[in-house]
């Protein structure tokens, strides 16, 4: 499987998440999967990633041109892909993943998560989407998730778009296991359709 995950480049984090990270990988490279990600060399992406290749899965790192020019991109990869711009960098890692785990992040993490996340909600792919909570670290997201929810901003049923795991291990078993259901159109109310 081809198992996209989203993270954190920052390297001064915790011990606690660059664990997790490490947890992951292991699993990813032990299980015979195969890794797409942002091709860093830096923070949790960069120990994501050389955990799964030194556990025997592949990896593909998929990193724009600017980043790359910053020496930001590791040399250790299976395969590297370069493109010119952030939105064909995020296009290529979805049209390549099976599956999509957060682990802890910045606002690219966010911002990675939630375009996959809402374009499953639109039915432009039906993948897996789980959130790794390292430490409860989604949970001021997961309460504004709740707002959405109770605010009616969000259909009650869309928390089926994704998972929350506690444990990388949770996580891998998820988008592992996942079924896809058909949750409906995200609309309240279209015009014209009863």
């Amino acid at each position: 499987m081809n198992i996209c995950v989203f993270c954190s480049s920052s390297s001064a984090v915790d011990d606690v998440y660059f664990a997790e990270a490490g947890k992951l990988g292991e699993l990813i490279g032990k299980g015979g999967h195969a890794l797409i990600y942002g091709g860093a060399n830096v923070g949790l992406m960069d120990h994501l990633a050389n955990t799964v290749l030194k556990n025997g899965g592949h990896v593909t790192g998929i990193i724009p041109r600017k980043i790359q020019e910053k020496q930001l991109a590791s040399v250790h990869l299976n395969e590297l892909i370069v493109t010119e711009t952030m939105d064909e960098r995020k296009a290529l890692m979805r049209d390549k993943a099976d599956a999509f785990i957060a682990l802890p992040g910045g606002f690219g993490t966010l911002e990675e998560t939630l375009e996959a996340l809402t374009l499953k909600q639109l039915d432009y792919h039906r993948k897996p989407i789980v959130f790794a909570n390292t430490n409860g670290f989604f949970n001021d997201l997961f309460t504004q998730f709740e707002k959405s929810y109770t605010e009616m901003f969000a259909r009650e049923n869309y928390r089926k778009l994704y998972a929350v795991a506690n444990t990388a291990s949770e996580a891998l078993q998820y988008v592992l296991n996942y079924k896809h259901e058909d949750l409906g159109t995200k609309w309240f109310n279209v015009p014209g359709h009863s």
